[in-house]
């Protein structure tokens, strides 16, 4: 550094100079070879000279401030690439969102008022969560089409219509999803319509209610075996769970713990058999275990431990001769 606080140049020897001078006539040749409109003199002109040719080129032809047009463009594309590759971008849009939210809501487009029908199981806020309506959003650049998509995409909502009534107004219309009922699969219960979309992945104690139904497969077809086992209350009553079993055929397992191994096919008239002899002989409080429906022309009923081994021995003193096992 120099007396004046300028940084000091290192002083260069002739032989220096001249591999300068001899390398900026070197570059001077190549502009006048690929340039035709580049200077014509070889010399390096001086700092005080007319602009070489290429330089005049570029002042006639080029609008004015186009250099600073440039560079602008050229600090817009580095940030733009920083954020990019920063990872930044997500942030920098919602920045960007909310920095025109503001001056849209100073101008008069606030949400003031909002309007929500057709909810049932949902809370406003919930809705406006999922809608991604928020205390500043402004009307004037809410994406009514971007709301509804994002509201018909929650499974508890099957249709929604989105309204901006200007100046400060918001209407949601929506059709809800009704939980239908529990289905547990691998040990996780969950709310399910009568479509079978899982509206839930716990159950609230405002479900615990609904009919459960287990296994894989049972979501879809709830609907209508559920729709059938209602025909007849003196077995649906009593009944705490439907078990789809192979995505086949379904049993029942009763509330006392009675299990029932209804047929793949014509479960109907199992239903109504099942039915009769539970009215006329009071099938359900016996002694049994288990009830097998699944062959046509014929009931197997399984008889708990106890009973069991009480029939064999009444039949023993009645025969003793004779071996009896389970009926």
């Amino acid at each position: 550094m120099n007396g004046g606080g300028r940084l000091a140049r290192s002083p260069r020897s002739p032989r220096q100079q001249t591999d300068l001078m001899d390398a900026l006539a070197g570059v001077a040749a190549a502009l006048r070879a690929w340039l035709p409109f580049a200077a014509s003199p070889a010399k390096v002109r001086r700092r005080n000279d007319q602009p070489s040719g290429l330089i005049a080129f570029m002042e006639n032809r080029l609008p004015r401030r186009s250099g600073l047009a440039a560079t602008l463009l050229l600090l817009i594309a580095s940030t733009g690439l920083g954020v990019v590759k920063g990872g930044h971008l997500e942030a920098f849009l919602a920045t960007l969102s909310e920095a025109r939210n503001a001056i849209a809501n100073s101008a008069g487009f606030r949400i003031t008022s909002v309007a929500i029908n057709g909810r049932k199981q949902l809370t406003q806020d919930e809705i406006l969560t999922i809608g991604g309506v928020n205390g500043r959003s402004s009307l004037l650049f809410l994406d009514a089409s971007s709301v509804r998509e994002k509201l018909k995409a929650d499974p508890w909502i099957s249709e929604a219509t989105v309204l901006k009534l200007y100046p400060g107004q918001l209407r949601i219309d929506i059709v809800e999803r009704a939980p239908f009922a529990l289905w547990q699969r691998n040990g996780q219960l969950s709310v399910i319509s009568e479509d079978g979309a899982v509206l839930e992945r716990y159950v609230s104690p405002r479900f615990v209610k609904l009919p459960l139904v287990v296994g894989k497969g049972a979501e879809t077809r709830a609907r209508d075996f559920l729709a059938l086992l209602a025909r007849y209350p003196q077995i649906n009553d009593v009944t705490k769970a439907a078990v789809l079993v192979g995505e086949r055929r379904w049993n029942l397992r009763l509330n006392d713990g009675l299990d029932i191994r209804l047929p793949e096919n014509d479960v109907s008239n199992a239903l109504a058999t099942l039915s009769n002899l539970d009215k006329n002989e009071h099938l359900f409080a016996k002694d049994i275990v288990a009830i097998d429906l699944r062959q046509p022309d014929r009931l197997v009923v399984q008889l708990s431990d106890d009973a069991a081994k009480a029939r064999e021995e009444a039949l023993k003193k009645k025969d003793p001769k004779k071996k009896v096992g389970d009926a």
